[in-house]
């Protein structure tokens, strides 16, 4: 029997999209007891349509009870607390404090628990339930996200890493960044299973049906991240073929909806990505050069090169690392120029060569890595 503590995770809504959290305790699942906590509030109130309906979705999650996912996979289980919307000032924290830690209590009941979080929302958290260790697993550079709240997650943030027994960084860059708040980290960058990614086998997606070839393909979140420009650039440059978009969208540059080569596909399921890969003649990750970018670990890119694809990236700290694995470009003239010259030629050998390093970042090394940090006494 398993006698570990369970583990308890506050993060993104379980199965909304394939976070890098989601990833590591899906690798976990079957050694140990999970209760994932879908949480608000990192987003600051508007009376907008998107507010709405996020809000409206979340009441009525809460009022369903926990639940774990019946898709025959081990899985977490699933506590939806009611949550005031928001952490800004002192009522709106000690009002969710109570919520939560009255919610989560009750599933505890007592017991000690590993409590992780990649969300800074849950700082008065801290010391508030039986615990055998708080880990901080920080993935983004909350505080320069567009469309967040970065002022509240700034005080929240700087709260949490001054209270948690571990904090674990995505990256090199959120390392340094967490070292200016007076707190050491251990570095774990994300992993991919190549397996699911190869797009030597399976079908191709009939989403793109109709679409006119060659396919210039990004996937994720569409956003003020993205460099319009250079999309528009690449619009303007392409004689013939479409660029698909593909994924939710949120304060992204009204102008890319006016481009004759622009297609949005929304938001598609994780497991038809692969399919969508063997459409394309090019993958491409053109990310405006942002604090935010120049912190965040995308996950697509990993993703991207073990499709076997072309892949034409932007030059960020996070994508250095496979500089001989992709074209990483700096400039609108650099991006088109690089694009056009994969729908030409094709791979590189040397890239693809390369790749064959993703064998050592597979989501199952990087979860024993997880695990170990989570559960081993912080020096």
């Amino acid at each position: 029997m398993n006698t570990s503590p369970p583990f308890v995770v506050f993060s993104d809504d379980w199965g909304r999209h394939p976070s890098s959290c989601q990833h590591l305790i899906r690798q976990l699942l079957p050694r140990h007891e999970v209760y994932w906590v879908n949480t608000v509030g990192t987003r600051p109130p508007r009376f907008d349509l998107y507010t709405l309906r996020r809000g409206a979705g979340k009441f009525a999650e809460c009022l369903t009870s926990c639940r774990t996912d019946d898709a025959g996979e081990p899985s977490p289980t699933i506590l939806k607390p009611l949550m005031w919307p928001s952490f800004r000032g002192r009522l709106a924290r000690q009002f969710n404090r109570r919520l939560l830690v009255n919610h989560i209590a009750k599933r505890l009941g007592g017991r000690e628990a590993v409590f992780v979080t990649t969300v800074p929302v849950v700082a008065d958290l801290v010391g508030a339930l039986p615990a055998k260790r708080w880990v901080y697993y920080c993935v983004d550079d909350f505080a320069s996200w567009p469309g967040l709240d970065g002022k509240t997650l700034q005080i929240l943030e700087a709260d949490l890493v001054a209270t948690v027994d571990r904090v674990i960084s995505a990256s090199d860059a959120l390392l340094r960044r967490l070292q200016e708040l007076g707190r050491d980290s251990t570095v774990l960058t994300h992993g991919v299973d190549s397996a699911f990614w190869n797009h030597s086998n399976g079908h191709e997606s009939p989403l793109l049906n109709g679409s006119e070839q060659p396919i210039v393909l990004f996937w994720g979140l569409i956003d003020q991240r993205l460099n319009a420009e250079w999309l528009l650039r690449l619009s303007d440059a392409m004689p013939n073929g479409t660029i698909a978009l593909v994924g939710p969208h949120q304060d992204f540059d009204a102008r890319l909806t006016r481009l004759h080569r622009v297609r949005f596909l929304g938001q598609v399921s994780f497991s038809d990505l692969p399919k969508l890969a063997r459409c394309a003649k090019v993958l491409i990750m053109p990310y405006a050069d942002l604090p935010v970018t120049r912190a965040m670990q995308p996950l697509k890119f990993k993703e991207y090169l073990a499709t076997g694809k072309p892949v034409v990236a932007a030059r960020l700290p996070a994508t250095m690392e496979w500089n001989d694995a992709a074209d990483l470009v700096s400039t609108a003239d650099e991006f088109v120029a690089a694009v056009h010259r994969r729908i030409s030629i094709g791979p590189d050998q040397s890239q693809l060569a390369a790749r064959q390093r993703l064998a050592e970042e597979s989501w199952a090394a990087k979860a024993r890595v997880f695990e170990r940090l989570c559960l081993e006494d912080a020096p």
